[in-house]
């Protein structure tokens, strides 16, 4: 991504139909990167580039998996350089309610509010570095869906919204046949304990990780069901966990205990009819010894495909299911940062192209929050381009003349978030992503500014 080429990188080896598109997409990618407007004039300041953007969106010979299917390439290459790489699937929903006028918007979760679903399979390390996007389902939902709640557990799941977590095993298993040495694993929050994914064909080397919801029945067991059975296995270790703050509830530190156990689960007994299989998992309940007063007990049940038979096995199993939050901390950028719900592109079509754009451009603003953590001694020309670091390094300095060579990343990102506001105490963790993306945007504005003001330097954004 150095020299102003990562949205080249990610979006370059879309198949669109046409040459032309696919640099429209890098174009908008950066634009939408240096602006981050809500509104496409503002993210197209000259009238021609504003009228080819309004064509690219409206374009049915644009797709959103094409698009996203060159970003997922890049991602894959990343990934083939890890050791193990967790593939986090959760779904959010973006809502469009202020926007009457969009067709084809659909219901969400609360009666009167109109929008889309999206369910975002997203890579990380079990460092929490986030490598970038494998999948990204988008859908709209009938009214009458709603109303179909109460026969969800009698209908197949090819029928049902359950089907995204198959939609996102299915990736996670294209993506093992390029990374031959990388352990994936896909992990699911709740609403992934569905029986059909722990019986879906995987590759070696692709595993689950996913907390059950259910307490399912368990086979030759001293307890029958899951949880009864857990409460009675060994406490293998114990450990202080941070609870993070809350709306309402202060952060606290909180002692777990581990209990693990290989179990042997029953198929649903609605679903006896199908004769289905008994799947055979290892199950690691988290669960605190010694909860406040009047506070519900921190607990985790997780269901694993992956050996455990050491402590060390089960406690890695507990810091891979932590790093889940990183996708709620995504589907934050996109929402706070990209405003993807404040995009006024009168269908859900255009809304989705749309989409795909920003959700790069939100893991690009969480890689570099990361890669500065990571990484901090790496030059920031890795990440910035030339007229953007040394932009930067004259506004931070308070010199015209740039230095010889960029500053460290770590450096460069904590200047950056001085722009969006920052203070960077000593007591100050390090910046997130939302002062990151509000620098960016303020960056963007003076990297163009300085070659202005210094025209005999190339101009590194324009190449």
């Amino acid at each position: 991504m150095a020299e102003g080429r990562w949205a080249e990188r990610e979006f370059g080896a879309a198949e669109l139909g046409d040459v032309r598109r696919t640099r429209r997409l890098v174009k908008l990618a950066t634009a939408m990167a240096e602006r981050g407007s809500t509104s496409l004039p503002e993210v197209c300041e000259e009238r021609a580039e504003l009228q080819a953007g309004y064509r690219f969106f409206s374009n049915e010979g644009v797709r959103p998996s094409s698009m996203l299917r060159s970003h997922a390439q890049a991602t894959i290459e990343r990934m083939a350089t890890e050791s193990v790489v967790l593939a986090v699937q959760d779904t959010t929903a973006l809502t469009y309610s202020e926007h009457p006028e969009t067709s084809g918007l659909g219901a969400i979760a609360k009666a009167g509010q109109q929008g889309m679903l999206v369910h975002t399979t997203l890579a990380l390390t079990p460092e929490r570095m986030p490598l970038g996007l494998l999948e990204q389902e988008v859908w709209t939902r009938d009214a009458l869906v709603l109303k179909k709640r109460t026969t969800r557990t009698t209908r197949p799941v090819a029928e049902k919204e359950s089907g995204k977590w198959l939609t996102s095993l299915a990736a996670a298993s294209r993506a093992k046949a390029h990374c031959p040495t990388t352990e994936i694993i896909s992990v699911g929050d709740r609403e992934a304990d569905v029986y059909d994914l722990f019986m879906a064909e995987r590759p070696v080397g692709v595993e689950l990780l996913i907390r059950a919801a259910w307490n399912r029945r368990v086979v030759d067991a001293p307890q029958p069901h899951l949880w009864e059975a857990l409460a009675a296995a060994p406490v293998v270790a114990t450990r202080s966990v941070t609870v993070p703050r809350r709306p309402g509830v202060t952060a606290r530190e909180a002692t777990v205990a581990i209990h693990v156990q290989a179990v042997t689960l029953h198929p649903p007994r609605h679903r006896s009819a199908e004769h289905l299989p008994t799947v055979s998992v290892a199950a690691v309940w988290v669960i605190e010894t010694d909860p406040p007063p009047d506070t519900e007990p921190l607990e985790w049940m997780l269901l694993t495909t992956r050996p455990v038979a050491t402590a060390a096995q089960a406690l890695a199993l507990v810091d891979y299911y932590g790093c889940r939050w990183e996708i709620e901390v995504w589907h934050r950028v996109l929402k706070s940062g990209c405003k993807v719900e404040a995009r006024q592109l009168a269908t859900v079509r255009r809304l989705h192209r749309c989409l795909t754009i920003a959700s790069v451009v939100a893991w690009r603003i969480l890689y570099a929050s990361h890669l500065a953590r990571s990484h901090p001694d790496l030059p920031a020309s890795v990440l910035l381009t030339t007229d953007e670091w040394q932009a930067l390094s004259c506004r931070v300095l308070h010199t015209p003349v740039p230095p010889s060579t960029p500053p460290s990343i770590r450096t460069a990102v904590r200047w950056i978030a001085h722009l969006g506001g920052f203070i960077g105490r000593p007591s100050d963790a390090e910046p997130g992503p939302t002062t990151l993306w509000r620098g960016f945007l303020l960056l963007a504005e003076l990297a163009r500014l300085f070659h202005t003001l210094t025209p005999s330097l190339p101009c590194s954004t324009c190449a």
